[in-house]
């Protein structure tokens, strides 16, 4: 799903994507400065590998999720905030932020509830 960041204004913009077993659901909504905040919630599971055994198994997953994406390239200001997504096409793909999203998640140290019991 795409979403042209020039047509987010102050009213809040929903949205919500479900892919296999995760939902993603939130609003984009203009903050100031070409700066658009998401927030959101990932919701469900996801296959990722266990850091002890190696094996995979099945996480769950309930994050909230809250960044600024720019429209064009993000200038700092005297306040400059940390998490901000650049778009240089005014456009914002949401699938593609639910993915990086989720491989943050696996990067973090994961380990399966065997592993979890076993210590």
């Amino acid at each position: 799903m795409k979403v042209t960041l020039r047509k987010v204004g102050k009213t809040p913009v929903d949205f919500e994507i479900n892919s296999n077993e995760i939902t993603f659901k939130g609003y984009l909504q203009y903050d100031a400065n070409k700066l658009i905040l998401l927030k959101a919630k990932l919701d469900g599971k996801i296959i990722t590998n266990c850091d002890i055994c190696a094996n995979e198994f099945k996480l769950d997953i309930d994050e909230e999720v809250e960044f600024f994406i720019s429209d064009g390239i993000y200038e700092k200001s005297e306040e400059a905030i940390l998490d901000v997504v650049e778009s240089l096409d005014s456009m914002a793909n949401l699938e593609d932020l639910m993915n990086s999203e989720i491989e943050l998640i696996k990067n973090d140290y994961n380990s399966c509830e065997d592993c979890v019991n076993s210590q």
